[in-house]
């Protein structure tokens, strides 16, 4: 398999970085070497750094990130657009064609944001026990999934809780159990009422979805499932990692990429969090102090996320896609491979196969989301890497952690 850094204004498989957000969030962008954000999961790798002391970083893409290109070292905080290099063939539609571009003129002024993998911790899920609805799903989940779900994420091991098998239906379950938990307090019904736009990272995607009833919670956890289970398939493959970048900008760890990648064949090129064949990474590690940067964290994360080292991963999402009923969101769900809303159910099925192998727009998202006079926004779910990026990128954010 390639293993290339995609590079900034080139169609060919080139380095990219994904930029990390200063302190423990980096992004990055994918290639040989790919950057996204640091994470302590695959997920949050496209945006944050992970670690015993750092959380999951989100994946941001770079304006005129190509839209073409095998897996390598790169960032991810590219301009957005469906990447066109895997097909997708959704043979079952979910309902009548709807005019996908719907939402295009959202206004956001109330947003859910939900976290990706490596916002996990041991011990979550414990507040959702004193809240009837919340500790409900968590009873779902046990049926869905064949093993106590609730157990594994408040007692671990944390090892366990790690796996991008477990870690994924956990966040999932325990960031929809958030907005239960929210819902039961005082004045909770009618602040989720007033949300009129939501997205979340990587794997909150889905999470994002649900809630804005595209579909079941039932449903969702199923696709869940099987995308830990074939990302981490995909991973077991192939000799790939994740790095964080703490301290340079953007351009600064495209640089450091596209040196790496002058040291290693095509099949090792690493992606601001970092992606890539394992030697890339590992070449980006060794020149990082050179280029300045403040260190270099490795993911806790299966494999090179969000390149194309998940194309196995891709066939195994389409059928299960194809097989779930989608419907149009209530309201606007911003997509991480194009940064857009979309409203055809069949639409969001590509998009969402597309998304293992593409850097995510979070820092587009994020940004857009303010200029469309974003005013409050809620995390919902475990950590607090989301609220750090937004922070980042607005002091003045109105931002609210909603934990279960």
């Amino acid at each position: 398999m390639r293993a290339l850094l995609h590079c900034r204004h080139h169609h060919h498989p080139r380095p990219i970085l994904r930029t990390p957000f200063r302190s423990p969030i980096p992004l990055a962008r994918m290639s040989s070497l790919s950057l996204s954000p640091p994470s302590a999961s695959p997920e949050s790798l496209l945006f944050a750094a992970s670690g015993p002391s750092f959380k999951p970083p989100l994946f941001l893409n770079f304006p005129g990130a190509p839209r073409h290109g095998a897996p390598g070292l790169g960032l991810g905080l590219g301009k957005a657009g469906l990447r066109s290099g895997a097909s997708m063939s959704v043979s079952v539609r979910s309902q009548k064609a709807v005019d996908d571009g719907l939402f295009l003129d959202y206004k956001a002024s109330t947003a859910f944001l939900f976290p990706g993998q490596g916002a996990q911790a041991v011990g979550m899920g414990k507040d959702a026990q004193s809240v009837p609805a919340a500790a409900e799903l968590y009873i779902k989940a046990k049926d869905i999934l064949g093993y106590d779900l609730l157990d594994v994420c408040s007692s671990g091991p944390k090892e366990k809780l790690d796996s991008t098998v477990i870690s994924q239906p956990a966040i999932y379950v325990t960031s929809l159990a958030a907005v239960e938990i929210l819902r039961a307090r005082e004045g909770g019904q009618q602040i989720i009422e007033s949300v009129d736009v939501t997205c979340g990272l990587s794997l909150g995607e889905y999470t994002a979805l649900a809630f804005a009833g595209a579909f079941s919670f039932e449903d969702g956890l199923k696709l869940v499932k099987l995308r830990g289970e074939a990302m981490q398939e995909a991973a077991d493959a192939a000799r790939s990692a994740m790095v964080s970048i703490i301290g340079l900008d953007s351009e600064k760890v495209q640089l450091l990429c596209d040196a790496a990648n002058e040291e290693v064949d095509e099949e090792n090129k690493g992606n601001y969090a970092v992606s890539g064949g394992l030697k890339g990474i590992e070449a980006v590690e060794a020149k990082a102090k050179s280029f300045k940067a403040r260190m270099t964290v490795r993911l806790a994360v299966a494999g090179a996320f969000h390149t194309s080292f998940m194309k196995p991963a891709v066939s195994r999402l389409e059928a299960a896609l194809a097989a779930t009923e989608i419907r149009t969101p209530r309201i606007p769900v911003i997509s991480n491979v194009d940064a857009k809303p979309h409203a055809d159910p069949d639409t969001i099925k590509r998009i969402l196969a597309n998304q293992v192998t593409s850097p995510v727009q979070w820092e587009t998202t994020i940004k857009t989301l303010l200029t469309k006079g974003l005013k409050k926004s809620y995390e919902l779910g475990p950590g607090k890497v989301i609220a750090g990026i937004v922070k980042r990128m607005d002091k003045s954010a109105e931002i609210e952690n909603i934990g279960a």
